[in-house]
C-alpha cells in the first residue's frame, strides 16, 4: 500500500494556490537579462542554505554562508558549522543535478542524506535509516523497525499518486510526512526541506531555481514547528499545514518577483526572453559541460535548423559559445 494524505481544499488554500500560479507565471514570463540569471540562482542557493541550516541552529550569518560558497576565509567559525553549510550546498547541487528525475528511490534519499549529514551527525550514521528510537520535542516518531516500511509507502505515493496534485501541495506533503517518519537519527529537517525543494524542481515548478521558501520557515521558527505539530494534534489532517506552506510559497514568490525587478532594472537595456527550449538547452550544457550540434538537437528533439535558431540568440547574448572546428566543434556555456 501507499501513504494516503488527508486534507481539505479550503477557500484560504485555494486562494494561496491561485495567487501562487499567477505569480509564477509572471516570473517565468518576465523579460530577463541572461547575464544575471546565474547571479539570482547563486543568491537563492545561498539563501536556501543559510535558512535551512539556521533552522537547525547553525550560527553562520547569511554573509558568512555566502563567503563559504565563494571560498573566502571566515575567522572564528566552528568547523562543524562550516561543514554543515558546505554539505547543504552539496545537497542542493545534488538536487539540481537530479531535478529531472521522474522516480525517487530509497537509494537516492539515502545518498542525499549522506551528503547533507556527512561528518555532522550527533548520533547514527549518515546515509542509513536509523536503528534507534528518537524524540523531537514532545513528539515521538515511529519505532526504528517501522522506518523502512513507512518510507516505502511514502515513496510509492510520491512516485505514483502525487503528480495528480499541484506541486504546491505535493511538496508540502512530502515535507511533512518525511519529518513525521523521521527516518534518520539526525539531519531530518535539512533533508526533508531539500526533498520538498526537489519535488518543486522535478515537477517543473521552479525551472530557474529562484525560489527559497526555507527563508519563510526560518524567519518564524516557532510557527514552523507549530504548523508541523498541528497535523498530529488534528489526527493527521494536513489542511492547516498545507495552508501554511502555501502561504510561505506565495510570500516567497512575491519576494522573488521583487528581486527579478531589481536585477532587471540594474541590467541595462539589452534583454532576452528565454523560451522553454532555450532553458532546456542551457541546462543541458550545464550538465554535460560541452555538446556537439548533433547531441544538442537530438536531446532537444528538434531539427538541426531548430537547434541553430535556439542557439543563435544565446550566442549573440554571450551566454553560449562554439569551440573547435566547424565540422568537429562543440557548444559550451560562455
Amino acid at each position: 500500500m501507499s501513504y494516503q494524505p488527508q486534507f481539505s481544499i479550503t477557500p484560504a488554500l485555494l486562494a494561496h494556490v491561485e495567487q501562487i500560479a499567477a505569480l509564477r507565471e509572471r516570473i517565468l514570463a518576465a523579460t530577463v537579462q541572461v547575464r544575471w540569471i546565474p547571479a539570482l540562482q547563486k543568491d537563492t542557493r545561498t539563501r536556501n542554505t543559510h535558512s535551512s541550516t539556521a533552522i537547525e541552529g547553525n550560527p553562520l550569518t547569511l554573509e558568512q554562508v555566502r563567503a563559504v560558497e565563494e571560498g573566502r576565509e571566515i575567522p572564528a567559525v566552528a568547523a562543524r558549522a562550516k561543514r554543515e553549510v558546505v554539505n547543504y550546498f552539496a545537497g542542493l547541487r545534488f538536487v539540481e543535478k537530479n531535478a529531472a528525475k521522474k522516480l525517487i528511490t530509497h537509494e537516492e534519499v539515502l545518498r542525499l542524506h549522506k551528503i547533507i549529514a556527512g561528518d555532522v551527525m550527533d548520533q547514527g550514521a549518515a546515509g542509513r535509516y536509523r536503528t534507534i528510537a528518537v524524540r523531537v520535542g514532545r513528539y515521538v516518531p515511529p519505532p526504528a523497525s517501522d522506518v523502512s516500511g513507512l518510507m516505502f509507502e511514502l515513496l510509492k505515493w510520491w512516485n505514483g499518486e502525487s503528480p495528480g496534485l499541484s506541486p504546491v501541495l505535493s511538496s508540502a506533503i512530502v515535507h511533512y510526512r518525511f519529518e513525521a517518519i523521521h527516518p534518520f537519527a539526525d539531519g531530518n529537517g535539512r533533508t526533508g526541506r531539500a526533498l520538498a525543494l526537489w519535488e518543486l524542481y522535478r515537477r517543473g515548478f521552479d525551472t530557474h531555481h529562484f525560489f527559497s521558501v526555507d527563508e519563510f520557515y526560518w524567519e518564524n521558527r516557532p510557527r514552523y514547528y507549530a504548523a508541523l505539530d498541528a497535523v498530529r494534534s488534528e489526527g493527521e489532517d494536513l489542511t492547516r499545514w498545507l495552508e501554511y506552506a502555501a502561504e510561505g510559497l506565495r510570500l516567497t514568490l512575491e519576494r522573488v518577483w521583487t528581486r527579478v525587478q531589481k536585477f532587471s532594472a540594474q541590467s541595462g537595456n539589452e534583454k532576452l526572453v528565454l523560451r522553454p527550449k532555450q532553458e532546456q538547452l542551457l541546462q543541458l550544457l550545464r550538465d554535460h559541460k560541452s555538446m556537439t550540434p548533433r547531441e544538442l538537437w537530438d536531446a532537444l528533439d528538434v531539427s538541426k535548423q531548430g537547434a541553430l535558431d535556439l542557439l543563435r540568440p544565446l550566442i549573440e547574448a554571450g551566454l553560449v559559445k562554439r569551440i573547435g572546428s566547424k565540422k568537429a566543434g562543440q557548444y559550451i556555456l560562455a
